[in-house]
Formats: C-alpha cells, structure tokens, sequence
C-alpha cells in the first residue's frame, strides 16, 4: 500500500507541477507503475504490467467507473495470529508462479499464513472480479429472509418489470442464481466480440438500465432449467434484482446485512456501470483480511449475534451442487463453486479466490493477477494447494495431544 500511496502522489504532482525535473526525480519503481496504469476500459486486453498497477486501483481509476464505498465497522472482528502451518510446499515459489497478490490461510478462526507480492500489502485493496458473485448471492438470501424477496421460484420479471417479453421472463430467481437461465451468453474473456466483452460499453435505450438494456436482447438457447451455462450478465441480472426488491443500492445492502456486521476493518468499494448500479458480478474492492472475515462468516453460517442474515437452509442449499457443470466432483451453487467433499469457493478471473472448507474450518485467500483470464497452469498449481494445505491440517489433526 506504500507503494501505491507513493504513486497517487507521484500522479497528483505530475498533474499540478508537471516536468521532467519531477518525472526524474520519481523512483524506478513508482515511474513504471505511473507508466503502466491503463488509459482504456478494456480491462479483460490490458498488458501484464498495466493489470498489475489497476488491480489494486480500479476504484482510483476514475476513466473505468464510479462507485459506491462501503464502510467499514466501527468494532473489526479479530483476526488472531495462529501457529505457522507446516506446509509441505515453497509457498514463495508457489506465489511466484501465481504472480500473487496476496495469499491468507485461515484456520480455526486464526490467521496461519499471510503473505504479500507485487508490492501489495494488508492495507491495499485488490478487485475481486467474479469473487464477487458469491457476495451479491448472499445478499439475495439476505433479502428472501428479510421478505423483499418472496419466493426464489417468483419470475424475474416480477421485480424487473422491463424484462418482461425477453427471454428471461420466463426465468426464476432461482435459475438465475444457478445460471441455468437457457438464455444464449458468451463469456470468452478472450473474445472481443464476446458478450462479457461488450456488456458494460452497451449503450443503453433512453431511461433504461444499461444491463437490463442489454440482457433483455439476448436470444433463448435452450428452455429454462435445462442446462447450465456460466453468465456474468445473469449475476448482474441478480444486483438489479436485489436492488429493486430492497429499494437500496446493492453496497448499501451489503453494508448493513454483512460488511458491518461481520466486522469488516477497511472501507471496501462497488464499481457502478454507466447508468449507476452496482456490477454485481465483478469489481468488488476489498482488503485482503475482509476477504478472509467474509468467508469466515459464511463458514459461520453467516450469523450476526447468533442470527444468521439468511434463511435457515440457505447456506446449505447456495454452496452444494444446484446445477452439473459437467466436470466430476464439481458442482455449482447459488453463485459459488461446489465440491463433493464438502468444500466450496467463489472465484474470480486472473486469479482471485475464497476458498471454504468447513470440515477443516479453513479459509484462504487468492489474490493474483495471473497472465490471462484463465489460466489452466495456474489454476491446477492453486488446486495442487489447496490438497497440500487440508493435507497438513490432517496431519496436524493426527498428532497425539502432547
């Protein structure tokens, strides 16, 4: 964070003075950084470089969006330092190979590891991406349990009126969350031409939500319920949707039922699209450690003083298999990632990830900005991880008590 401070004043005085005198007397590291931050909204065809120096302030970038800030509590939960964790892995070379942000392990409720890279630290804020979804899911169930969401079987169009005639006013609640909406969607990050590409530089009908603006052009592929087919568009479908219901914006929302709550230490932010919503499905800025409060939280059950903030069988039901993805022992949830053992996750593009297994009561955090989208090494070499780390909890579970 250090670094980063030095470069939004390195950019302020280059703003006001200017010169070369200035430019030279700036550090090497702080005139690469100045000179890598991106000048287009193309996030998903920046360079390595420019990812690098936007990933920890695509909230300071004021070109790519507004946003909305969310406070932090008044009283932050605790994250105590446990034992270090005896891992069988050179967690230095692992997050090299990661081009790692940031990596925590929490584990019975104690912080085990943490460890920083690409000069990033504990007081930054990194994008989240799609980590996000599993955010705005839990703020759905927030609003089932609060009564402004009657039934996850209601059609979408009940709170979404404009949606009515689309393809999508025949989806529920519930297929959005489980995205097996049939709705046609193109998610290639690598595509220009791609729906997840051109969704957010749509230019929206007069008086009209730029999202639903776009959605509700989109064509059925197959009937609703049908099949499973990843979709950006339909969790921001869902922000609107939780937004309208509540009469909130989706980081006030987030807010009151969980930043706050929750004990969350820093200020997180909440992109907007051009017509002023939340992007539910990407762009949350958060603090390392409130990544790990929030899956803390959720492995918690999500309970404020005892009560949890959604419906009794919500958690259950939003991080177990809803929905074949066509890949053995996985699943997808209510916008989280499923395991047949139990464990469960929310993970974003370019490495970003919360990582949940309740039977070890262990939580870990990704940050990275891995050299594409998606990156089949690196995401196998995160898995490999994984394995190693409930592997020496096990081993430590296995020792006799001394």
């Amino acid at each position: 964070m250090k670094t980063f401070k030095k470069l939004l004043l390195a950019a302020l005085l280059l703003l006001v003075v200017g010169g070369a005198v200035l430019w030279a007397s700036l550090d090497k590291e702080t005139r690469g950084l100045l000179k890598a931050l991106p000048t287009n909204r193309d996030v998903l065809f920046w360079t390595q470089a420019q990812r690098d120096a936007a990933f920890r302030a695509m909230d300071r970038i004021a070109f790519l969006a507004k946003w909305h800030t969310i406070a932090p509590s008044a009283t932050p939960r605790p994250l105590p330092s446990g034992p270090p964790l005896a891992l069988k892995v050179d967690v230095d070379a692992f997050m090299a190979g990661q081009h790692s942000a940031a990596l925590l392990i929490v584990q019975g409720g104690q912080l085990r590891l943490e460890r920083y890279g690409l000069g990033f630290d504990a007081e930054g804020r990194w994008t989240s991406f799609s980590v996000a979804k599993s955010f705005t899911s839990t703020l759905v169930g927030a609003a089932v349990r609060d009564g402004f969401i009657q039934s996850l079987d209601d059609k979408v169009s009940r709170y979404i009126p404009e949606m009515k005639g689309s393809a999508y006013d025949d989806v529920s609640v519930r297929q959005l969350l489980t995205m097996t909406s049939g709705v046609r969607w193109n998610e290639d990050y690598r595509d220009p031409n791609s729906d997840v590409a051109r969704f957010n530089n749509h230019q929206p009908e007069p008086g009209v939500d730029a999202l639903v603006s776009y959605m509700r052009t989109l064509p059925r592929e197959a009937p609703a319920g049908t099949r499973w087919h990843y979709s950006t568009g339909e969790t921001n479908l869902v922000g609107i949707l939780v937004s309208r219901a509540t009469g909130k914006p989706l980081a006030q929302y987030l807010q009151e039922k969980v930043w706050q709550p929750a004990g969350m230490e820093r200020p997180a932010t909440w992109l907007l699209s051009k017509t002023g919503q939340e992007i539910s499905g990407c762009c949350l800025q958060a603090a390392p450690r409130d990544f790990a409060r929030f899956g803390q939280f959720i492995l918690e059950g999500a309970r404020v003083n005892g009560q949890p903030i959604v419906p009794d069988d919500w958690l259950a039901n939003a991080t177990t298999k809803r929905a074949d993805i066509g890949r053995p022992g996985s699943g997808y949830g209510y916008q989280w990632w499923t395991r047949d053992d139990g464990s469960f996750g929310a993970r974003g593009i370019f490495g970003q990830g919360i990582f949940i297994d309740p039977k070890r009561q262990l939580v870990i955090v990704f940050n990275a900005d891995w050299p594409s989208a998606q990156d089949a090494q690196a995401a196998a070499a995160r898995e490999a991880f994984f394995r190693t780390v409930q592997k020496a909890i096990d081993a430590e579970a296995a020792r006799p008590a001394r």
